[in-house]
């Protein structure tokens, strides 16, 4: 489980023994982190060790554990400076746990690695990356420790940290005699289940007896007969620290699966021990502990994380808590550290503040958010927060949001407690437990307690300690120490105490290689290279800059540390420059196919290069802001110059057209209109054909109606390469074609069809809409209203929803998308509609109410798509106001039926792969347990026939009868709809012969509650696969042992083996056992 953990040979550590199966090591791109304000050091997670981390860091802040393992010099355990060298007495285990706890007390990381230490356990990368018990880890750990350090003075050193002994006790009654058996224990293993807490469970375990008497009598030694007697355990000897070890996994054998007790469980702060033990004189300080680790794991008994809450018993971290600083307002570039980015409520009104009037419509906020941190609010807040809206509504000191939710703003007087700016103010501001009880300065009355989560250290309180009593995040392991051990006060506050020398300057040296490696990744990290095009060394020509001799000869390149301002750039440029007269404008430009294009300005020289979002890299045009080489410059993206391809008829020396098409690159701004194309030629206003760059093949082409002549190209989605086809006027035959055909005039335009759905008075009922496979849906749709002369507010609350050829209206399309993303034909019907398209995160789902199912009756809803099945079966009922909660839900098939049941109803939709524009029925009854109970419940009556068919589906005898009949049985027993004692048994005389000439009967059981539709095959003997997916196998599975046997089918259904047997979902048992629990009696044909 553990690798090789236990082969430590330290008499003889060969090179094959540690070299074989190493894992090859990357090295780290820049150094470590520096520890954060609590001053300690997390250990970072391999991929799945959180649960040895903890660990480790429970035995690292057990100062006596430390300290007697620092105790041990090299001239016992070796040195790892050895470890491959023949023949080293080199103790691997020990030495890498010293250095590790040496790197964890003064090592200036934020986190150290367990890899050196995970490679003496023998570990591969299979082990590190796959999680196993704590509980488990601790002893192997132990026991692997104590092998290693045999023939050294540590040798005891487990023995006398943790060892204690139980005595247990068995009294006679007669004689009085005492049979006791003593066994050692390094941890107590007590039970969670049925138990309130730590006290309760110790008493049950140390304090009550066990009485044998009546059937149950002891046979006494000394008396030599079966006599009454109790039995009785008690701790015997307590170990200075003591690990207690809960029973928080249970195996359920109704259920044949594992689970994790989550109920409460208590354990004190301080407990005393001396009603669990045996009696003496002894004080009672001598039974006195205190917790300082609790190991937590958070997850199901298949798989979790584990972290640690532990008292830093010689105060050796910085236990403070932040404390927030108001300020008036707050804007996006006074957010410069990490804690304020984390806090949705500052960026959100951080970026409100910046609106006009503090107001925004809530789909842009998001946009808004997306656009400044670089992630959505889904993936980086929504997990803890929940939906923006939501989130929203929750602060509503804050935020003021519309009545229908679509627009917030700020309330004038919210109060916020922004955080505090780390990197501009001098001192942080913090505010510690003990400032709160003046006087109160020890460790016992104010403990300093850290929640250690693999990387990350957090200063918790005492209280919180509570908060792991229950549920799915609670305590797996507990640490106690005698509250009389004492710690030198030489150790408070220091943690190089007990450190050996060489280790102490292992890491000193260490330290300083960290600050080196620091100091150089700090100025390469914070360094930017400038492209500087110099303007004396252009012109411009064609519509874009171009150099006047060669690239190379007009750019310079230039590193410039960006936490400087754009004022020192401009001052070191003019120092570089000193040929350099008048003034001097910073402006960020773009190479593009058509040239150099100047796009913004730089100004505020008193911002760094950060704050107004320079990029490494960019090219920085040097000019004096007006001209280049006498000729006026436009900047901006509105004015990008665009290198198109334009076809025209080539006209002969003599002035005369040819037919013949010549390409000619020409370039225009982005925002110059399609009819300047004519004028740029000189040739008569005519008709054009315009072909984006990424449509292939002869295709693709787009006529421009007249209308849109005035257009700009940016408008009309034309790009650099596109291509533009000039046509003579008149002209009713284009020049170009198509599949052998000729296109003419104005038929081939692309277009959509928008209907007018919004039950709003119009003069237009549908529009046609021109696009191309690049529009943008939100373009037509504003186009559409535009078009329409409907109201302009219908802009923030209407979708558009495609119509399939049966007029049904289908889910409504993002406005983000483009037709190809849409995956919408040119000519299809859309409808505008009220209401908003679901986000990214949301799914837009019919649904109808019985399996009766009509096309065009269905309702619709928009629902996240992390709401539980449950809940969406709440919210479909509550909408079509159905009273009761014996409804379920089934997704509909292929052919509009019914299908299968949502029987997992507290998965996600997005887990079921439920998707927008799927259909769900909402059915009148609950789910049904099992394929067996389906079948009871389907209404067939008592002395009913059931036929089973060749092809494997199942009806009654009155319904169908052929020769394609396998087999018939009559349901017997009760006439409700389920019982325990309803069989199903073989009509007299309706077995035919099957496959083979078998008709023999056997008898077969059946668990009731475990059927299952392969169970059901078993029942009938069916040979083909039945018309229900099994729930007890999946596809492609088979039950153990012999119990299928035969050919394969659609879910390995086949023939029942000659045995008799049991089947359930998980186990197959010999039958015969009368003593099972609704068993189900049937006889198959063999």
């Amino acid at each position: 489980m553990f690798g090789n953990l236990f082969e430590e040979d330290y008499s003889s550590v060969s090179n094959s023994q540690y070299g074989k199966d190493k894992k090859l090591k990357t090295k780290a791109l820049e150094p470590p982190a520096p520890r954060e304000f609590t001053n300690l050091s997390g250990i970072r997670n391999q991929g799945g060790t959180c649960y040895l981390n903890s660990l480790l860091q429970t035995l690292h802040f057990t100062p006596e554990f430390r300290e007697a393992l620092f105790s041990l010099g090299p001239e016992e355990l070796g040195s790892l400076e050895d470890k491959e060298k023949v023949d080293a007495k080199v103790r691997i285990i020990p030495l890498q746990l010293q250095r590790l706890f040496a790197q964890l007390l003064l090592l200036d990381q934020e986190a150290a690695s367990t890899t050196d230490l995970t490679d003496s356990f023998g570990w591969t990368s299979n082990e590190e990356m796959r999680q196993h018990d704590v509980q488990e880890l601790n002893r192997i750990l132990f026991s692997a420790l104590e092998t290693s350090l045999v023939g050294t003075s540590g040798h005891d050193l487990i023995n006398r940290l943790y060892h204690g002994t139980i005595v247990n006790q068995i009294v006679c009654r007669e004689c009085g005699n005492i049979s006791e058996k003593q066994e050692d224990f390094l941890d107590l293993t007590v039970a969670v289940k049925n138990v309130s807490g730590l006290e309760d469970a110790l008493w049950n375990m140390y304090v009550e007896e066990e009485v044998f008497d009546y059937d149950n009598l002891y046979h006494c030694g000394t008396c030599d007969r079966l006599v009454k007697a109790s039995k009785l355990a008690k701790l015997r000897k307590l170990p200075p620290f003591l690990t207690v070890s809960l029973l928080r996994f249970n195996f359920d054998f109704m259920k044949c699966e594992r689970y994790k007790e989550t109920s409460c469980y208590t354990f004190p702060l301080r407990i005393n021990l001396r009603p669990f033990c045996e009696q003496s004189e002894s004080d009672d300080s001598e039974y006195i502990y205190d917790l300082f680790s609790v190991i937590i794991h958070k997850g199901g008994c298949y798989g979790g994380h584990y972290h640690v809450y532990i008292k830093d018993v010689d105060h050796l971290g910085n236990w403070q808590f932040q404390e927030k600083k108001s300020k008036p307002d707050v804007n996006m570039e006074d957010l410069q550290n990490e804690e304020e980015i984390e806090d949705p409520l500052m960026i959100l009104k951080a970026i409100l503040l910046q609106e006009e009037h503090n107001l925004i419509a809530v789909d842009q906020l998001g946009q808004k958010l997306l656009k400044k941190m670089g992630t959505s609010w889904n993936k980086k807040y929504r997990k803890e927060y929940g939906p923006l809206r939501k989130f929203l509504q929750l602060h509503s000191q804050v935020f003021l949001l519309s009545s229908d939710e679509s627009t917030v703003s700020l309330l004038k007087n919210c109060s916020l407690q922004p955080k505090l700016d780390f990197q501009r103010n001098d001192k942080q501001i913090f505010k510690t437990l003990t400032s709160e009880a003046p006087g109160l300065n020890d460790s016992t009355s104010c403990p300093h307690w850290f929640d250690i989560n693999d990387s990350k250290v957090q200063p918790i309180k005492e209280k919180d300690i509570e908060q792991q009593f229950q549920g799915k995040e609670s305590a797996y392991m507990l640490f106690y120490r005698k509250s009389q051990l004492q710690r030198p006060s030489e150790a408070r506050g220091n943690p190089r105490y007990g450190v050996p020398c060489h280790l102490l300057n292992e890491m000193d040296a260490a330290n300083i290689e960290l600050q080196t490696k620091r100091a150089e990744c700090d100025s390469a990290n914070n360094n930017f290279e400038f492209h500087l095009h110099l303007g004396p060394h252009y012109h411009f020509f064609n519509g874009a800059l171009h150099p006047l001799v060669s690239q190379t000869e007009s750019m310079w390149d230039l590193t410039f540390d960006k936490r400087k301002t754009l004022g020192d750039l401009r001052q070191s440029l003019f120092q570089l420059l000193e040929f350099w007269e008048g003034d001097m404008v910073l402006s960020v430009a773009k190479l593009v196919p058509a040239g150099l294009h100047i796009y913004q300005t730089l100004d505020r020289d008193e911002l760094t290069l950060c704050e107004i979002e320079v990029a490494d890299g960019e090219d920085i045009f040097v000019w004096n802001g007006v001209e280049v080489g006498g000729v006026r410059i436009q900047t901006g993206i509105d004015c990008e110059p665009l290198l198109l391809n334009v076809l025209y008829l080539a006209t002969s020396s003599e002035g005369k057209e040819c037919q013949q098409l010549v390409e000619s690159p020409y370039v225009f701004p982005s925002n110059a209109e399609v009819g300047s194309i004519f004028s740029a030629f000189t040739v008569p206003i005519g008709s054009i054909l315009i072909k984006n760059a990424e449509s292939t093949g002869d295709g693709g082409w787009t006529a421009v109606p007249k209308e849109d002549m005035k257009k700009t190209f940016r408008e009309q989605g034309l790009q650099n390469g596109s291509l533009i086809l000039i046509q003579k006027p008149n002209d009713d035959e284009s020049l170009l074609t198509k599949q052998e055909k000729w296109i003419t005039s104005m038929n081939e335009i692309n277009w959509l069809q928008v209907k007018n759905l919004c039950q709003l008075e119009s003069e237009e009922k549908q529009v046609k809409i021109s696009a191309t496979i690049n529009t943008v849906v939100f373009d037509i749709r504003i186009k559409a209203i535009k078009e329409l002369k409907l109201m302009k507010e219908l802009a923030e609350n209407s979708c558009l929803r495609p119509i399939n050829r049966n007029g049904k209206l289908l889910c409504p399309v993002p406005d983000k998308y483009t037709l190809k993303e849409a995956e919408l034909k040119m000519g299809s019907s859309l409808g505008l509609c009220l209401g908003k398209a679901p986000t990214s995160t949301q799914l837009f789902l019919f649904f109808t109410v019985g399996s009766d199912v009509q096309p065009g009756t269905e309702m619709e809803i928009i629902v996240e798509e992390t709401v539980s099945v449950r809940d969406c079966l709440k919210i479909m009922l509550e909408k079509s106001g159905l009273p009761g909660d014996t409804w379920h839900l089934r997704k509909m098939d292929w052919s509009y039926e019914a299908g299968e049941p949502l029987c997992e109803e507290d998965a996600t939709l997005k887990e079921l792969m439920i998707c927008s524009g799927d259909t769900l029925v909402l059915i009148e009854g609950k789910l049904p347990t099992s394929q067996l109970e389906m079948l009871h419940s389907s209404g067939f009556p008592k002395g009913a026939h059931l036929v089973v068919s060749a092809a494997g589906s199942l009806r009654t005898l009155e319904e169908s009868s052929g020769p394609d009949e396998l087999c018939r049985f009559s349901r017997q027993g009760p006439e409700s709809t389920f019982h325990p004692r309803c069989t199903w048994q073989p009509a007299q005389g309706s077995c035919p012969p099957l496959p083979g000439g078998r008709r023999n009967l056997r008898r077969r059981h059946l668990g009731g509650s475990e059927g299952s539709g392969h169970d059901l095959a078993l029942f009938l003997g069916v040979r083909r696969p039945v018309p229900v997916l099994p729930q007890s196998l999946g596809p492609g599975e088979q039950a153990p042992g012999q119990a299928l046997t035969g050919p394969a089918a659609a879910a390995q259904v086949g023939w029942a083996s000659r045995r008799q047997c049991w089947v359930t979902r998980n186990q197959v048992f010999e039958s015969g056992d009368s003593t099972k629990p609704h068993s189900w009696e049937c006889y198959a044909c063999e």
